[in-house]
């Protein structure tokens, strides 16, 4: 269960340098918040950090955003970053409906979802952040090349996934209901706090990679 009620976690946040938080202003100059050109992978949902945060590590030369909208949850990524001092990675606390208001087009080369709240009602589908919904939205900020990477253990929104991929009219690269197993897609996988905790349960990681039909 998520804490969402942590005292001061607002003002912490507020007060963290590692924090974007006049982020729409930095629509389409990301470039100077990291004083640099590298390449922008971003996290929506990112809990409490491990995952960007070991990406980080291990590619210095690219840059990381973390998005997560519940203030003590991005607390606890903050405590990490703190001992951490990664230069190429910042936060946003924010929904991720407004991606298309922070990032320009073609500003980010990846999005990464890592076990999204399944919105399991059929009423709250457009919520899904594997959606068509939300597929529009990361047309509108992905560059020419970039990818959508999603994992989960929920096979019922996993197969949702797989479906709305093509219904938004995007190219399902690659996919896999057991990804541990997967010897290809498994090959450098990082794992989440979540990933971790299912996978040892003896739930089986599913993942797919989805691209953008270019124009012919």
């Amino acid at each position: 269960m998520r804490l969402r009620n942590i005292k001061g976690s607002r003002e912490i946040i507020q007060n963290s340098p590692y924090v974007v938080h006049e982020e729409m202003s930095v629509k389409g100059k990301w470039n100077e918040v990291f004083g640099n050109h590298n390449k922008i992978h971003i996290e929506i949902g990112m809990g409490k950090g491990q995952f960007l945060m070991t990406l980080a590590k291990e590619h210095p030369e690219i840059n990381y955003i973390g998005i997560e909208k519940y203030s003590s949850v991005l607390l606890r990524a903050l405590e990490k970053q703190q001992e951490e001092g990664l230069r190429n990675i910042k936060f946003i606390r924010m929904e991720a409906e407004y991606l298309p208001d922070v990032f320009a087009e073609g500003e980010v080369d990846r999005i990464y979802l890592n076990f999204s709240d399944p919105w399991p009602k059929d009423r709250h589908a457009k919520r899904r952040l594997t959606s068509r919904e939300f597929f529009a939205r990361y047309d509108q900020i992905l560059a020419p090349e970039g990818r959508v990477e999603f994992k989960t253990d929920n096979r019922v929104l996993f197969e949702f996934s797989l479906e709305e991929v093509i219904e938004a009219g995007w190219c399902l690269k690659a996919s896999t209901f057991d990804l541990h197993h997967d010897p290809v897609l498994n090959e450098g996988n990082v794992m989440t706090e979540y990933e971790e905790k299912f996978s040892s349960m003896g739930n089986p990681i599913h993942k797919l990679t989805a691209v953008r039909k270019l124009p012919v």
